[in-house]
C-alpha cells in the first residue's frame, strides 16, 4: 500500500476531466446538406458556390449515405479575438464531407457554431490561413501590415477562402494537391505525384512539386529551394524532388520539416522570401553563365506549363489525367475558369490587381496556368501538331512571360545517418516546445521506432538564422506539447502519461478516474468515480470508460494510426493492462494547457495541466529566481517546485505560499520540520513526500502529539487572544514547550542541496521582488508573506543591515531576536555571492529620498520583466530633477543677443496671443543676421586643406546671399516697435557676414583673399540694415532734427546703413522734422545712396501733400521736369529712379497733368546719343509707370482735363508694342538725334516700357471693374499671340486685370484657374502630369511658363483683395497653390518650365499668402517660410531669400500688432514694394530699385486690439464680439473673438462690444465715424477692462471652473467650510466627486467629534476642485489617516510614513523652490497650508512618545540592547521619520566623548542626518538628562 503512496505522490494531478466530442460532429446531423433542396435555395450565397457547376441532383442522391461512410476530422486552436486582447478559449475546425464547421467556446461559456460551409465536392482539408494584404512584397513589410483572416477550404479541383470581413475567393487548382499547409505568408501546396509522369527525352526535367500562393488574387508560384552542398557554393532550383515530403510547417519561426522518402532523412528549412538574385538565376536572366543543358531546363517548366495551355501536351503528365477525368464531369461555363473575374469574387478584393505594376505576372495567370481542356472548341488540335513541337523552340513563343516564384526554402539542418534506419520512419508528428527557461526544441515523433526526437535550437545573436544543436531521442508513444506552462506531455510505449519541460522529466500525469497503467487488475482504484463537469449531460466515469463487455460506441473515428501495431510484442509486458480495456491510445489537439486523450475504445477524454503557479505573488518569486540561476538548475528548481505543487489532492490556493516557501527552504538545505517559523504551517492536506521522504504515512487514527500541534500553532494564539475567551472567562491554557530540545539546538543547513551555493542571489532578487511590491498597493498581503522568508533568510547570511531594514518596515511582524539556524563557516566559502549584491539593502523610497536631496546615489538594481514599477518610479525621478535642473539654469546666451535688433519686442502681448507654443523665437532665430551662420562642409579625401578652405568660403558666400536678404524682414517683424532714448544714439545691429566650422568653431571669412567676392556685394544689405533699424522706432516717439544728425556715423563705411536710417524715419513720419539745411547737406555730399534714402523718406513723409519745396528737391534729380535749356546735371542713375517714384508719392492721388504727362513719355524715354539712359532703363521705366499710376490711382475714365493726353491707349501701346508716336511738348529737342549705341528704330521697345505702363494701367483704373480695360490685359488666348509676350509679363497682366475687376475676385482655386486660356489650359502640363503632351506646332516650354506665371499672378491678385483679412477659403486656396509649386519643383519635368521661373512663382504664392495672413503668426505659412529658409545654394540666389523672409516679416508685421490695409494707397505701396521680379544678387537694380521694397510701411495699420485689466495693470484676454456690416457677399453677421487679436479692416465694422460675464460690458460704435477706435489702435490698441467682482481672468481659470466655485464660496473663511456640496456639481461631473460630497462633507444634526473631519474633507475637495487636481483627494485623504493612526500608536507598517516624508523632502527641495521662484503662479499638486500641518502633526506625535519614555527605547536601539516589545511600531515610525542611521554606522564615527553639539553636527555631516533628527538625538548622545525637544 505504501507503495502505492509513494508512486502517487510523485505524479502530477490532471485537472477537469470532460467528455470531449468534436462539436461540429454533432452540428453536422442537423446543418442543412445537399437533400434539404429547398433549404439549399435559401442559403446565403456564400455557401452555394459551385466548384463543379453541373454536379446538381445527380451528385447529391449518390450522397445520401454519406454520413455512413465518410470520414471526418478536425483541428483545434487557441481563440484569436478580433481585437487583439488575450482570450483563453478553443476554436474547433470540423470537416466531414462536403461540410466545414468552425465553432468556439470555452470552460466557461458553450461551445457555438461560428461558421459553417458547405461545398459541392468533398472537401479534402480545411484550414486557417492568415494572408496579407500589403502591396509591399519586401520581407520588412511583414511586421506591421495588416492581414486578412480566412478559413481555407481545399476540394479536388479548387480551393475556397472565406475571409472573417465576408469576403469570398475562390481559386482553380492546375495540379491534383497532396496538402496544404498555412505559412507565415500566405499558402502552400504540394502537388501529389503519380506513377506515370515520366517524361520523354532528354530536355525535359520533372515538375516542381511545391508550390505557394501569397494572396487569393495571387498566382500560384512554384517554390525555389536553396541548398548548400558540400562545397560550400549553395545550389538554387525549384523543388522538383518527390521524395521531399513536408511534415511540418512552423509560422514563427517561419520553418518547414521535410522527409526524404528515398534517403529517409528529416531536413530543416527556413522559410522565406526569395531575393532577386536567386529570382534571376530559377529564371535564368544570365543566360551566359548556364551551360547549354541548363538553358534548357531553365525553359521547360515554362514551355511544360505553357505546352499544357495550349491544349496538346506530348507529355503524359497529371495535369492530362486530371483534365480528362474533370472535363467530362464539367459544363462548358465552367466558373472556375475565370476564377479570378469579378463576377465570382467580391469586387472589393480585387485590390490586388489594380495597380498597374502588378498586374504584369497576374494577368497571364489564368491562360498560363489552367488547362485549356475544358475548352470544346474544334480548333484545339489545330496548334502543336507541327513535327517539332517536343523541343523547346516551339514553346518560347513570346505571349507569355516566365513565373517568378515568391517564396524560397533555405537548408538549415539534417539529422544524421544512421545505419539501422527503418524504411518508413518518417515523423507522425512535429511539434516547437520550449522548456521552463525558455530554450526551443524541435520535437518529431518517428512512431514506428516509439521514439521522439527533441532537437535544440536557438536564434542566432543578430536574429538572421536559427542554429540546431544536439538530439535527445525519447521513448515515446505519443507526444504533445503544453505551451502555456512551456512543458510536453509524453505517451510512454507503457502506456503512461509522463510529463518533460524539454528534455528534462517531470513526473507522470495521475488522471483521475483513468486507471494507472501500471497497476494489475488486484490494486483498488484510486477515487470513486465524480460526475464529469461536461458540457453536455454528466455521465459517470464508469460508463464513459466503459468496460470489457460494454463499449460506447460514438461514430467511428479515423484510424489515425496503424492498428495492427497495437498487437506488437512491445505491449505484452502490460497484457493485464489491456484487459482493463480502456487506455490511453493516443494525444491530440493541444492548446495551452488542455490537450485531448484518445482511449482504446475511442472514446475522448479532454484534460487540463495545472499551472505553474497560481498565486501572483508566486509567480513573480519564481519568476525573479529564475532570471538570476543558471538554466539547469533553474529548470531543476521549477520541476522540483511543480511536481509538489501539483502533486494529486495539492494545496488549495491560500496555502499555495506557504507549500512555496517549504520547498525553497527545502532544496536551500533547510529543515522546514525542525524550523518554528515553518513548521506551523497549516497545510490542508499531508506535504507531499518529495519535500520530506521520510515522514511516515500518518496513521488513522490521532495521537498527543496533535493537539500539541494544535498548542502551539498560531491557530491557537489567535482564539486565545479572542475577546469572547475574556468574556467567558477562560484561563489560558498551560501550554507544554513543544520538545524544546528541538529549537535549543542550532540547526544546521544542509550544503548538498540545489540551490545551497545560490542562496545570497536567491535572497537579493526576492528583496527586490519586495522593493518592487512595496510600490503596488494591491499585494500588501503578499509582502507581509514574504518579509517572513526574507527575515529568516537574512538572519541566518548575517545580514544586519537587511534585517534591520525590514523591521523599520515592518515592526510588528519582525521580531528582533528569532530562531537562527547556522551555516557551517567551511560552507560559506562555498556560497556564490554575485557581483550585483550589496552589503546596504537597497531600497526604493530611500533612493527616490536622497534624489530628492539632491545627494549622490548608487545606480538602482533592475531585474527586467519583474521591477517595472521600481523602473518607472526611478526614470520619472531622474527625468524630473533633469527636467527642473535644465529648465531652470539662467541661458548663457543672453549677452550675445543684445545685438539682434529684435530685444524691445512688446513680450506680454506677443505671449497672450501666441501662447501655445515658442514661434516668436523661431522667428526670431530665423530673422537674425547678427551671428555668425553655421558652414557645415565635409572633407572629402581627395580634397587637399587649401582646396578645402576655398570649399568653405564658397558656401559661406552662398548662405550670405541670404544673411544679406534677411534685414528686410526683420524691419517687418519690429516694425515701430521701439521708443528710442533722446540721449543715446539708435543702436544699428552689424550685419556679420563670417561663418563658423564646426567640430572646432573655426572662423570661416570672405575677406582671406581666397576667393573672388564681388565688389560692393554688402552695400545694398547695410542700407537694408540700416532700414530695419530705422523703422523699429514708433512714430509717436518723441525725436527731433538734432538727434537725427546725433546719430550720423563717423566712419564712411557706415554711410549706407545711415542712408537706409533716414529713409526709415520717412518712412514713419519723422523725416519733417529734419531742417531743410541739413536735408541740403546730405544730398551735396554726392553720396548716391544717402541721396536716393534721404527723396525716397522726404517723399513717403509727404506722400500726397504735393508739397512745392519737395518738388522741387525732386525736380532737380529728374532731367524731364527740368526746363529744357537748363544745365545737364549728372545724376546716378538709381537716384533719378528714386526722384521719380518720389514724385508719384508726393502727387498721389492728385491727377496733377503736368506730372501725368511728363511721366507718361518717361515711361517710353528713349536712350540719348551719349550712352546717357542707357542702362538699367526698365527700372527707370518701371519707376515711371508706377508715379504714373500713383498720381492719376483709382481715378479711371475721370482724369479730368487729360482726354488729350489719351493716357490708356498710349500705355496700352506701351504695353503691345508699335511705331512710337512723335514726340509733343518742350522735350522734343532732346529725343531728336538717336543712340550712337542701342538701335531702337522707330518701334517701342516693349520689354522695356510693359511692365510700368501695366501696372500704370491697374493703378489707373484700380478697383473701378472697367471691363474693356480689362479685356486689353486679358492673356493671349493662340499659340501665335504667346510668342510674342514675355511669359514674366503675363504675371504682370493678370494682376493688372484683376485689380481692375477687383470684385470679381473669388477665393477659390477655380478661379484661380479661370484666368488661364484655354489654349494653355489644354497643352499645358498640369502641376502632377508626368506625361509630355506631344504636339509639333506647341512650344512647350512657353505654354507651361505661361501657366505658371499667369496662376501666381492671380494668385499674386487674391493677396491684394484680401490682405490682412485673414480669410480662410483665401489662406486655403493659396496654401494649395504653394505646396502645388513646391512639389512640382521637384517632379520630374520641372526643367520644362525652368527651376528659375517655378521659384519665382513659388515666392510670389508665398508672399501673397503672407499678404492675407499678415499679422496673424499662422502656423502653416511659417513652417513654408522656415522649410524655404533651409534651402540655400543652386536657383536660391539673392532675390528669393528677400521674398521668403519678407513673407516672414508680413506673418509676423509689427511683431502681431499690425495689419495690412486694402486701401488704395496701401495697395500702391504694396505694388511698389512687392514688384514680382526679385533680383539676382545684392547689387541687382537693373528691374527694380532695392529699396522700393520697404515701402509696404505705407501699407501697414495698427489693428491689434489689446485688453488690459484696469486693477493690474497687466494685458489679459477678453472675448470681444464683432459685428459685420452687410455686404453684397454677406448679410450682418457677428463673430466671437478672443482678444488680443486683430480686428479686421474698420470700414468692414458696425461696432465691437466687450462680451460679459467676466468683464464689465463695454460698446465701441463704429458706425457714427472710426475715429475714436483708430487713435485707441495707433497707441498701441490698449483697451481698458475690468473684471467683475468674484470672476477670474482667463488665464488663471481658462474652462471658467474656479469663477463657478468663486461665486459660491466668497473667501475661505469658516463659512467656507459649510459649503453646500450641490454647488460642486456646477463645475465637475465627476460622480466619484459628486458622492464623495454627498457622503463626506454634508453636515448633519449632533455632529459632535465628527465635525473637525467634515470640516476637513470639505477644504480638501474644494482645494481638489480649484485647483483642478481631484486625482490628489486620495493622496490628501490617506495622509490625513495615517496622520491619525500614528497619533493612536497603531502604526504596524512604515510605508505611509516613508511615502509622507517624500512628499514634504519634495517641497522642501532645492529643485522644488527654485521652481516655485521662476513660476510662481504654476499650479501645485497640494495645498502649501496643508504639509505644515501634517509636518507639524507628526513631529508633535513622536516628541511626546520621545518624552514618555521612547528616549530610554532610542537608546537601546543605538547601543544594540533589547527594549520592549511594546514599543516596537513607534521606534521604527521615529527612525524611518528622522532618518536615524542604522546602530552599526555610528562607532564608526567615534560618538563616546562627544561634549558639545558642533562636535556632533560634525560627526554626523557624513551620516546625511537632518540636523532636526540630530537635535532629538543630542540629549542621548550627550547623555545630559532633559530632552531637547524643538
Amino acid at each position: 500500500m505504501s507503495n502505492f503512496y509513494e508512486e502517487r505522490a510523485t505524479m502530477i494531478a490532471a485537472g477537469d476531466l470532460q467528455e470531449f466530442v468534436p462539436f461540429g460532429r454533432d452540428h453536422c446531423k442537423h446543418h442543412p446538406n445537399a437533400l434539404n433542396l429547398q433549404l439549399r435555395q435559401l442559403q446565403p450565397a456564400s455557401e452555394l458556390w459551385s466548384s463543379d457547376g453541373a454536379a446538381g441532383l445527380v451528385g447529391s442522391l449518390q450522397e445520401v449515405t454519406i454520413h455512413e461512410k465518410q470520414k471526418e476530422s478536425w483541428q483545434l486552436r487557441k481563440g484569436v479575438s478580433e481585437i487583439g486582447e488575450e482570450v483563453d478559449y478553443d476554436e474547433e475546425l470540423y470537416v466531414a464531407g462536403n461540410m466545414v464547421i468552425w465553432s468556439k467556446g470555452s470552460k466557461s461559456q458553450a461551445l457555438a457554431v461560428y461558421k459553417a460551409f458547405t461545398v459541392d465536392s468533398p472537401v479534402q482539408q480545411a484550414l486557417w490561413c492568415d494572408f496579407i494584404i500589403s502591396q509591399d512584397k519586401s520581407e520588412k513589410a511583414y511586421s506591421s501590415d495588416e492581414v486578412e483572416k480566412c478559413i481555407c477550404i481545399l476540394q479536388s479541383s479548387c480551393i475556397n477562402m472565406h475571409s472573417i470581413e465576408g469576403k469570398d475567393y475562390i481559386a482553380s487548382l492546375p495540379f491534383q494537391v497532396a496538402n496544404v499547409w498555412p505559412t507565415k505568408y500566405g499558402l502552400l501546396f504540394e502537388r501529389s505525384s503519380s506513377t506515370h509522369e515520366v517524361p520523354p527525352g532528354p530536355p525535359r526535367e520533372p515538375l516542381p512539386t511545391m508550390f505557394s500562393m501569397l494572396h487569393p488574387l495571387d498566382e500560384i508560384t512554384p517554390l525555389v529551394c536553396k541548398s548548400g552542398s558540400l562545397f560550400g557554393s549553395s545550389r538554387v532550383q525549384y523543388v522538383v524532388d518527390h521524395a521531399m515530403k513536408i511534415v511540418f510547417l512552423n509560422t514563427d519561426p517561419s520553418i518547414i520539416m521535410t522527409y526524404d522518402t528515398v534517403q529517409c532523412l528529416h531536413s530543416v528549412w527556413a522559410l522565406r522570401r526569395v531575393k532577386t538574385e536567386e529570382e534571376n538565376v530559377v529564371l535564368k536572366f544570365s543566360e551566359q553563365g548556364g551551360t547549354p543543358q541548363n538553358v534548357a531546363s531553365s525553359s521547360s517548366l515554362t514551355a511544360h506549363l505553357r505546352s499544357l495551355s495550349k491544349g496538346d501536351s506530348p507529355v503524359a503528365s497529371p495535369f492530362q489525367n486530371y483534365s480528362s477525368i474533370h472535363s467530362q464531369s464539367r459544363s462548358t461555363s465552367s466558373p472556375s475558369l475565370h476564377s479570378r473575374s469579378p463576377s465570382i469574387s467580391n469586387m472589393a478584393a480585387l485590390s490586388r490587381a489594380h495597380s498597374p505594376a502588378l498586374g504584369v505576372h497576374s494577368f497571364s495567370g489564368v491562360q498560363r496556368f489552367n488547362l485549356s481542356s475544358h475548352n470544346q472548341s474544334p480548333k484545339r488540335h489545330s496548334i502543336s501538331h507541327s513535327p517539332n513541337s517536343n523541343s523547346n523552340g516551339s514553346f518560347l513563343a513570346p505571349e507569355t512571360e516566365p513565373i517568378v516564384p515568391e517564396l524560397c526554402i533555405d537548408h538549415l539542418w539534417t539529422e544524421t545517418i544512421t545505419n539501422i534506419r527503418e524504411k518508413n520512419s518518417q515523423a507522425s508528428k512535429v511539434f516547437i516546445t520550449s522548456d521552463l527557461c525558455g530554450q526551443k526544441f524541435l520535437c518529431f515523433l518517428v512512431e514506428s521506432e516509439l521514439q521522439l526526437r527533441c532537437v535544440k535550437f536557438q536564434e542566432s545573436n543578430d536574429k538572421t538564422q536559427l542554429i540546431f544543436g544536439s538530439i535527445t531521442n525519447i521513448h515515446a508513444k505519443d507526444a504533445a506539447p503544453v505551451e502555456k506552462i512551456d512543458t510536453m506531455l509524453v505517451l510512454e510505449g507503457s502506456g503512461n502519461l509522463v510529463l518533460y519541460t524539454g528534455v528534462v522529466r517531470v513526473g507522470k500525469v495521475f488522471i483521475p478516474g483513468l486507471p494507472a497503467p501500471s497497476l494489475t487488475m488486484s490494486a483498488t482504484m484510486p477515487r470513486p468515480s465524480t460526475p464529469l463537469d461536461s458540457v453536455g449531460t454528466p455521465k459517470p466515469l464508469s460508463k464513459l470508460l466503459g468496460s470489457l463487455d460494454e463499449v460506447v460506441l460514438f461514430s467511428p473515428v479515423p484510424e489515425l494510426r496503424d492498428s495492427s501495431k497495437l498487437h506488437d510484442s512491445f505491449y505484452n509486458e502490460d497484457c493485464t493492462f489491456q484487459q482493463l480495456g480502456t487506455y490511453i491510445h493516443s494525444i491530440r489537439d493541444p492548446v495551452r494547457n488542455r490537450v485531448t486523450l484518445e482511449l482504446s475504445n475511442g472514446s475522448m477524454v479532454r484534460i487540463t495541466i495545472p499551472e505553474i503557479a497560481t498565486s501572483e505573488l508566486v509567480q513573480t518569486c519564481l519568476q525573479a529566481i529564475k532570471f538570476i540561476l543558471p538554466k539547469e538548475i533553474a529548470v531543476q528548481m521549477l520541476v522540483k517546485w511543480y511536481s509538489v505543487h501539483s502533486a494529486p489532492g495539492g494545496p488549495s490556493y491560500h496555502s499555495e505560499w506557504n507549500l512555496f516557501v517549504t520547498c525553497l527552504m527545502n532544496m536551500m538545505g533547510y529543515n522546514t520540520d525542525r524550523l518554528a517559523w515553518t513548521r506551523n504551517f497549516d497545510f490542508e492536506g499531508s506535504l507531499s513526500p518529495v519535500i520530506a521522504p521520510k515522514k511516515a504515512r500518518p496513521s488513522e487514527t490521532g495521537s498527543d502529539d496533535d493537539w500539541e500541534y494544535l498548542l502551539n500553532s498560531d491557530y491557537h494564539q489567535n482564539v486565545e487572544s479572542h475577546l469572547l475567551n475574556r468574556s467567558l472567562c477562560l484561563s489560558p491554557l498551560e501550554v507544554s514547550q513543544m520538545k524544546d530540545e528541538d529549537f535549543s539546538q542550532n540547526l544546521i543547513l544542509d550544503s548538498s542541496t540545489l540551490l545551497f551555493t545560490h542562496i545570497p542571489a536567491i535572497f537579493f532578487v526576492l528583496h527586490l521582488v519586495y522593493e518592487e511590491l512595496k510600490l503596488n498597493t494591491l499585494m500588501g498581503e503578499g509582502i507581509r508573506s514574504l518579509v517572513g522568508l526574507l527575515v529568516q533568510l537574512a538572519r541566518d547570511l548575517k545580514l544586519e543591515p537587511y534585517v534591520d531594514h525590514y523591521y523599520r518596515d515592518y515592526p510588528t511582524l519582525v521580531r528582533t531576536t528569532g530562531q537562527v539556524c547556522t551555516i557551517d563557516q567551511g560552507q560559506t566559502g562555498f556560497m556564490h555571492h554575485p557581483s550585483f549584491f550589496t552589503s546596504e539593502p537597497p531600497s526604493i523610497y530611500q533612493w527616490v529620498s536622497s534624489c530628492l536631496k539632491g545627494e549622490g546615489m548608487p545606480p538602482y538594481p533592475y531585474l527586467p520583466g519583474i521591477c517595472e514599477r521600481s523602473r518607472l518610479v526611478v526614470l520619472v525621478c531622474i527625468t524630473y530633477l533633469v527636467y527642473v535642473l535644465s529648465s531652470d539654469v539662467p541661458s548663457g546666451t543672453e549677452t550675445e543677443e543684445e545685438d539682434d535688433g529684435m530685444n524691445d519686442m512688446n513680450q506680454e502681448v506677443m505671449s497672450l496671443i501666441w501662447s501655445e507654443d515658442l514661434r516668436v523665437q523661431d522667428v526670431r532665430r530665423l530673422l537674425q543676421s547678427a551671428h555668425p551662420v553655421r558652414v557645415n562642409v565635409v572633407q572629402y579625401p581627395e580634397l587637399s586643406d587649401h582646396e578645402f578652405i576655398e570649399e568653405k568660403e564658397n558656401r559661406l558666400l552662398q548662405l550670405c546671399q541670404r544673411t544679406m536678404a534677411l534685414p528686410v524682414g526683420r524691419g517687418m517683424f519690429t516694425l515701430f516697435s521701439y521708443h528710442p532714448v533722446p540721449t543715446e544714439p539708435l543702436p544699428i545691429p552689424k550685419l556679420n557676414l563670417t561663418g563658423r566650422a564646426p567640430p572646432r568653431n573655426t572662423t570661416v571669412d570672405l575677406n582671406s583673399g581666397n576667393i573672388d567676392v564681388p565688389p560692393n556685394m554688402t552695400s545694398w544689405a547695410s542700407f537694408h540694415n540700416g532700414v530695419a533699424a530705422g523703422l523699429k522706432i514708433a512714430p509717436a516717439s518723441q525725436i527731433d532734427s538734432a538727434w537725427i544728425v546725433y546719430n550720423k556715423p563717423k566712419h564712411a563705411e557706415l554711410a549706407n546703413e545711415y542712408a537706409g536710417f533716414l529713409m526709415a524715419l520717412g518712412l514713419n513720419g519723422h523725416l519733417t522734422k529734419l531742417a531743410t539745411l541739413n536735408i541740403h547737406d546730405y544730398l551735396t555730399k554726392g553720396h548716391e545712396m544717402t541721396s536716393i534714402g534721404l527723396l525716397l523718406g522726404v517723399s513717403a513723409a509727404k506722400l500726397g501733400t504735393m508739397d512745392m519745396s519737395i518738388t522741387r528737391l525732386l525736380s532737380i534729380h529728374i532731367p524731364a521736369l527740368l526746363p529744357p535749356t537748363s544745365t545737364e546735371l549728372d545724376v546716378p542713375h538709381n537716384v533719378q529712379v528714386a526722384a521719380v517714384v518720389g514724385i508719384g508719392l508726393v502727387y498721389q492721388g492728385t491727377a496733377h497733368r503736368h506730372t501725368a504727362e511728363v511721366l507718361l513719355a518717361e515711361i517710353g524715354r528713349p536712350p540719348g546719343p551719349e550712352m546717357e539712359y542707357c542702362t538699367d532703363r526698365e527700372s527707370y521705366s518701371l519707376a515711371a509707370g508706377l508715379a504714373l499710376g500713383m498720381v492719376c490711382l483709382g481715378h479711371g475714365s475721370n482724369l479730368i482735363g487729360m482726354s488729350d493726353l489719351n493716357v490708356p491707349e498710349q500705355l496700352y501701346q506701351y504695353m503691345v508694342g508699335g511705331h512710337r508716336r512723335f514726340q509733343a511738348g518742350m522735350h522734343r529737342e532732346k529725343h531728336k538725334s538717336p543712340s550712337y549705341q542701342i538701335k531702337e528704330g522707330d518701334t517701342i521697345n516693349v520689354d522695356v516700357t510693359c511692365p510700368g505702363a501695366t501696372l500704370a494701367l491697374a493703378m489707373i483704373y484700380l478697383k473701378t471693374n472697367n471691363r474693356s480695360i480689362a479685356d486689353w490685359l486679358r492673356a493671349p488666348d493662340t499659340m501665335y499671340l504667346l510668342d510674342f509676350v514675355k511669359p514674366e509679363f503675363l504675371l504682370l497682366r493678370t494682376l493688372a486685370r484683376c485689380l481692375i475687376l477687383w470684385d470679381d475676385i473669388l477665393p477659390n482655386s477655380k478661379w484661380v484657374d479661370s484666368n488661364v486660356p484655354q489654349i494653355i489650359r489644354e497643352n499645358s502640363i498640369s502641376l502632377s502630369e508626368i506625361e509630355l503632351p506631344c504636339s509639333e506646332d506647341l512650344n512647350l516650354e512657353t505654354l507651361s511658363q505661361a501657366h505658371v506665371y499667369i496662376i501666381a499672378g492671380a494668385c499674386l491678385s487674391l493677396g491684394f483683395r484680401f490682405a490682412g483679412s485673414e480669410n480662410l477659403s483665401a489662406f486655403n486656396c493659396l496654401h494649395k497653390f504653394a505646396k502645388d509649386f513646391m512639389t512640382y519643383l521637384s517632379a520630374p519635368n520641372a526643367s520644362v518650365t525652368g527651376p528659375y521661373n517655378l521659384e519665382t512663382c513659388l515666392s510670389v504664392v508665398l508672399l501673397s499668402l503672407a499678404m492675407v495672413m499678415a499679422g496673424s503668426g499662422n502656423l502653416k505659412v511659417l513652417q513654408l517660410c522656415r522649410f524655404l529658409h533651409m534651402k540655400t545654394g543652386g536657383e536660391m540666389n539673392y532675390g528669393f531669400h528677400l521674398a521668403h523672409h519678407m513673407a516672414l516679416g508680413l506673418l509676423f508685421l509689427g511683431g502681431g500688432r499690425y495689419s495690412l490695409s486694402t486701401s488704395n494707397s496701401s495697395i500702391a505701396a504694396l505694388l511698389c514694394a512687392l514688384y514680382p521680379h526679385f533680383p539676382a544678387h545684392s547689387t541687382d537694380n537693373r528691374y527694380h530699385l532695392q529699396a522700393l521694397r520697404h515701402l509696404y510701411v505705407l501699407a501697414a495699420e495698427p489693428r491689434l486690439l489689446v485688453p488690459v485689466d484696469v486693477d493690474t495693470n497687466m494685458p489679459c484676454y477678453a472675448l470681444l464680439e464683432v459685428t459685420y456690416k452687410g455686404t453684397q457677399w454677406y448679410e450682418q453677421t457677428k463673430e466671437e473673438l478672443m482678444a488680443p487679436t486683430l480686428l479686421p479692416e474698420l470700414h468692414l465694422l458696425k461696432q465691437i462690444k466687450v462680451k460679459g460675464p467676466r468683464y464689465w460690458e463695454l460698446l465701441i460704435d463704429l458706425s457714427k465715424g472710426t475715429q475714436h477706435l483708430k487713435s485707441i489702435l495707433s497707441k498701441d490698441g490698449v483697451l481698458y477692462v475690468k473684471l467683475r467682482a468674484g470672476q477670474l481672468s482667463y488665464k488663471e481659470d481658462p474652462m471658467g471652473w474656479q469663477s463657478l466655485l468663486a461665486q459660491t464660496v466668497a473667501n475661505r473663511n469658516s463659512e467656507a467650510r459649510a459649503f453646500k456640496p450641490e454647488t460642486i456639481s456646477a463645475f465637475t461631473s465627476d460622480p466619484a466627486l459628486l458622492s464623495f460630497a454627498e457622503y463626506f462633507c454634508k453636515p448633519t444634526v449632533n455632529m459632535g467629534q465628527k465635525q473637525e473631519i467634515l470640516d476637513l474633507f470639505s477644504s480638501v475637495l474644494y482645494e481638489c476642485v480649484t485647483q483642478e487636481t481631484p486625482e490628489m483627494l486620495p493622496a490628501y485623504i490617506a495622509m490625513d489617516q495615517a496622520m491619525r493612526r500614528l497619533g493612536r500608536r497603531e502604526m504596524s507598517e512604515t510605508s505611509e510614513l516613508w511615502q509622507i516624508k517624500l512628499v514634504l523632502e519634495f517641497f522642501s527641495s532645492r529643485s522644488h523652490q527654485e521652481r516655485l521662484q521662476n513660476h510662481p503662479k504654476r499650479g501645485l499638486f497640494m495645498n502649501s497650508e496643508f504639509l505644515p500641518v501634517v509636518k507639524c502633526t507628526i513631529d508633535n506625535t513622536l516628541d511626546q512618545w520621545l518624552q514618555a519614555g521612547g528616549d530610554m527605547c532610542v537608546h537601546a536601539y543605538l547601543s544594540g540592547q533589547p527594549f520592549e516589545e511594546s514599543q516596537l511600531s513607534m521606534l521604527a515610525c521615529f527612525l524611518v521619520y528622522h532618518s536615524v542611521p542604522a546602530p552599526w554606522h555610528l562607532p564608526s564615527i567615534g560618538l563616546e566623548g562627544s561634549t558639545s553639539f558642533a562636535e556632533l553636527l560634525f560627526k554626523f555631516k557624513q551620516l546625511k542626518m537632518p540636523v532636526r533628527a540630530l537635535l532629538r538625538l543630542a540629549p542621548l548622545l550627550l547623555g545630559s538628562p532633559q530632552p531637547m525637544v524643538m
